[in-house]
């Protein structure tokens, strides 16, 4: 018994320790960025213009702007957790070939830009961007995309506007959903702090609603997904499941690529 008990013990010592470094820790686990030091020179085969916003809590956010003759309207972009715009970059100005203007930043602490991450400074930088585009762009031409992390910031700022559409590409339910299905014996919900509920947030988005998924993504599940678009309340949705996409990999897939035609003809 005096065993059974002194295991039993080791075990909720083990766990207490989990939970205290997953608390400590969640954010380094959550964001993964890439520094770039302020001379770097990006180089890309379409033409872009380097942009700096200055935030009121002094941040100072880096974003690319890729700019065509006539384009169609612009695609405000949100990228994944991990990297910088050397290579983010690299993959949203693949939408100039659809005629389309990008426009995509660098979150808080990546690439050359400065500032102390939270949930809400990623919304709040997520809006000024979205005003910076409005100086050019009106509501009716601009596209928000959003890719993993960068879906739920997306989504976010899409139910405070009215863009044409909102574009999401493998989306979670929650930043929550995501943390238990990695960590299932772990009391997530108590320590996680950033909660990223893009559930909440796509019942208030009106704007016609499109999700590209995976069936095999190792990453964000194709079930976590499936559920933010069953949460959509409105009938202009659709969701494109790409069969055996994983996470990094949907532009491989022909679903994917007629799929993105499709949307922004």
């Amino acid at each position: 018994m005096q065993k059974l008990k002194r295991f039993g013990i080791f075990i909720l010592t083990i766990l207490s320790l989990l939970v205290l470094m997953l608390y400590l820790l969640q954010e380094k686990l959550i964001f993964l960025p890439t520094q770039l030091p302020v001379d770097y020179e990006y180089s890309f085969t379409s033409e872009f213009e380097e942009v700096f916003l200055d935030t009121p809590d002094g941040a100072r956010l880096n974003a690319l702007h890729f700019k065509i003759e006539n384009p169609k309207g612009l695609l405000l972009y949100f990228h994944g957790n991990a990297g910088d715009l050397s290579r983010w970059g690299e993959i949203a100005s693949s939408f100039v070939d659809l005629q389309y203007d990008v426009l995509v930043m660098d979150y808080r602490s990546y690439g050359k830009s400065t500032g102390k991450l939270s949930e809400n400074a990623l919304y709040a930088d997520a809006q000024l961007f979205y005003e910076y585009a409005l100086k050019t762009y009106s509501d009716e031409d601009i596209i928000v995309y959003g890719r993993s992390l960068g879906a739920s910031i997306a989504t976010h700022l899409a139910s405070n506007h009215t863009p044409s559409k909102l574009i999401l590409e493998t989306p979670f339910y929650s930043l929550l959903d995501v943390a238990q299905d990695r960590f299932p014996i772990l009391p997530i919900k108590q320590v996680l702090k950033y909660k990223m509920t893009s559930f909440k947030y796509i019942q208030k988005v009106k704007a016609p609603i499109r999700i590209f998924h995976g069936t095999t993504d190792n990453v964000v599940s194709y079930e976590s997904g499936k559920r933010l678009f069953d949460a959509i309340p409105h009938a202009d949705k659709k969701m494109y499941t790409i069969k055996n996409g994983n996470h990094n990999n949907l532009n491989e897939f022909e679903d994917y690529r007629d799929g993105i035609k499709l949307e922004l003809e």
